[in-house]
């Protein structure tokens, strides 16, 4: 039995949505399903389909968003009062077992260097702002969803709000895995064992051809605290 790799070379592509080794990504921001051999993506972020050989894991984080909202009448006063809020939500997070973080996608961390940057909307008031951001918990082993989710609650009220601000945590927790991609020789090997075994059910001379391996690692939700990490590969079984 013999199996050949037919590796399809899509590296012109391969750049546009796939982080850069490291990078933590958001698991509901779900690479493109494989579809007719399409190396492209829809910027990185649209609903992937997957298949039945994936890797299921437990993700690095659980993540939720949190707002931060001030309603001081004094537009000054406000946002000084936003700002003082946000930084003692950094400087108190790491003893509360929480970090702070933004991205729709690739995640980096929010830090007194770089929480000015933060982007403030009206909240369709005159007199109110509003900025979010994303807090994340660490997912240790055993760890459930509603435990994390407690963390931040807890965290969050024990925020030292400053003047009209007041701070929330909004929508349900999602998930993220850091560098998806150096899971790649697991889920090969996974591949590899169920084309072998497919193969070897069509007796001597069988073969198989795979492709899709030169993709970037996928990834959808598996559960409250797991992830499914794939290639969007296929194969076919030939006699030789």
């Amino acid at each position: 039995m013999r199996i050949v790799l037919k590796m399809l070379i899509a590296t012109t592509m391969l750049g546009i949505a796939a982080p850069a080794l490291g990078q933590e990504v958001l698991v509901t921001a779900q690479r493109r399903g494989y579809n007719n051999g399409d190396a492209s993506y829809s910027d990185g972020v649209v609903a992937s389909s997957r298949p039945i050989i994936n890797l299921k894991r437990t993700a690095d984080y659980a993540v939720q968003t949190v707002r931060v909202v001030g309603d001081a009448r004094d537009f000054t006063t406000r946002r000084n009062d936003l700002r003082a809020t946000i930084s003692n939500m950094i400087a108190t997070a790491g003893k509360a077992g929480v970090e702070l973080a933004t991205g729709d996608y690739v995640l980096e961390p929010l830090t007194l260097a770089r929480y000015e940057r933060l982007n403030f909307s009206s909240d369709g008031r005159s007199d109110t702002d509003q900025t979010s951001f994303l807090a994340k918990v660490r997912l240790t082993p055993g760890m459930t969803i509603d435990a994390a989710k407690a963390k931040i609650a807890q965290f969050v009220a024990s925020v030292s709000k400053v003047g009209r601000s007041q701070v929330s945590a909004t929508n349900d927790l999602t998930l993220s895995v850091i560098n998806p991609d150096q899971y790649r020789s697991q889920i090969i090997d996974l591949i590899a064992a169920d084309a072998a075994l497919s193969a070897a059910k069509f007796g001597t001379g069988s073969g198989v051809d795979v492709t899709g391996l030169d993709r970037p690692v996928e990834w959808a939700r598996g559960g409250p605290t797991d992830v499914f990490l794939f290639l969007p590969s296929t194969y076919t079984v030939r006699k030789r």
